[in-house]
């Protein structure tokens, strides 16, 4: 018995393209309802307050609405995997660091996300330094002092760290500087300085844009800046690696990712609207606060620099012995 096969009329062909097709139609006006952007941050912390100044800017610019989420804990897990599993339709975006795409695969055995495979790139928003502080009951005026502090207590002073960019920077600071310090972790920043006010941790190497308002209220000391220059927002504190720690310089990245399967028109929009607000008027208030580069790419560029970025962040890792949990 033969099946019968009916005749396709082009009229027919052209529903059923149309059917098939259903993308040229609907991305042509995207964005067309709210965006939620994702942090893996609490409220207050550098991600945050740039998720915040970019979602203005694109409100701004294009009326659309951007919902900021914020969704701390576990090292970015939480956050991260909520937007891998999210529909791939352009209006879930994953607003992070290196500590999610570039640091946390060399800190843990296993991730509940794949950093490349569960996402697409969409653009870098940014750059820059951290800020070493400490409560101002603790004796130490400079990173000498606090080094020679350390050392003469070994594992009584403790430092705290809500990023693996924080962590890192704390315990490059013990290798390099010789020093026992404790780690005591926290699910963002902004959390961990809480209680270093409290005097409950004695120091941080945080971002400047968490710690430098703390600084300049007086509530806590900078002792160095991370990067390899000083700061123009603290032309008076040293480079940690000018009080001593020679060679020592870290910094970290802001960058936009959509989940694996977001249409490359929709990629494309994204990219665009994220990188002109990055450089509009109404997002420049928070870099300049914050001393933080403008930097962004097209998604190309951003998964080439995740790779370099991934790579030189093991290499960091495994040099302070860190091993994966």
């Amino acid at each position: 018995m033969y099946g019968f096969r009916s005749p396709l009329t082009p009229l027919t062909l052209v529903a059923l393209a149309c059917l098939a097709l259903p993308a040229g139609s609907a991305w042509a006006d995207y964005p067309d309802k709210p965006i939620r952007f994702v942090v893996p941050f609490a409220a207050g912390s550098a991600t945050d307050q740039l998720a915040r100044a970019v979602g203005q800017a694109i409100t701004v610019d294009s009326k659309v609405t951007v919902v900021v989420d914020n969704k701390p804990g576990a090292n970015g897990f939480i956050a991260a995997s909520d937007v891998a599993k999210a529909s791939p339709d352009g209006y879930t975006v994953l607003i992070t660091t290196n500590t999610t795409h570039a640091a946390n695969e060399h800190l843990f055995k296993k991730l509940p996300y794949d950093p490349v495979k569960d996402y697409v790139p969409v653009t870098a928003l940014g750059r820059g330094g951290q800020i070493m502080v400490v409560n101002p009951q603790v004796p130490a005026k400079t990173v000498g002092e606090f080094i020679a502090l350390a050392k003469k207590e070994p594992g009584k002073l403790s430092f705290g760290s809500g990023s693996s960019s924080s962590r890192i920077a704390g315990e490059l600071f013990q290798q390099m500087a010789n020093v026992q310090l404790l780690h005591v972790p926290y699910k963002s920043n902004p959390l961990a300085i809480t209680d270093l006010l409290g005097n409950q941790i004695q120091m941080m190497i945080t971002d400047t844009a968490t710690g430098l308002p703390q600084v300049k209220s007086g509530k806590l000391r900078a002792l160095g800046v991370s990067g390899k220059a000083r700061s123009p927002l603290a032309p008076d504190v040293p480079t940690i690696d000018e009080a001593g720690v020679k060679g020592y310089e870290m910094s970290y990245w802001f960058a936009a990712y959509a989940p694996a399967g977001t249409p490359p028109a929709v990629v494309t929009k994204l990219n665009q609207l994220l990188v002109k607000a990055a450089k509009s008027d109404t997002a420049s208030t928070f870099y300049q606060s914050t001393g933080t580069e403008v930097f962004t790419s097209t998604p190309a560029e951003l998964a080439k620099f995740q790779g370099q970025e991934s790579a030189k962040w093991g290499r960091i890792i495994k040099s302070a012995n860190i091993q994966p949990e």
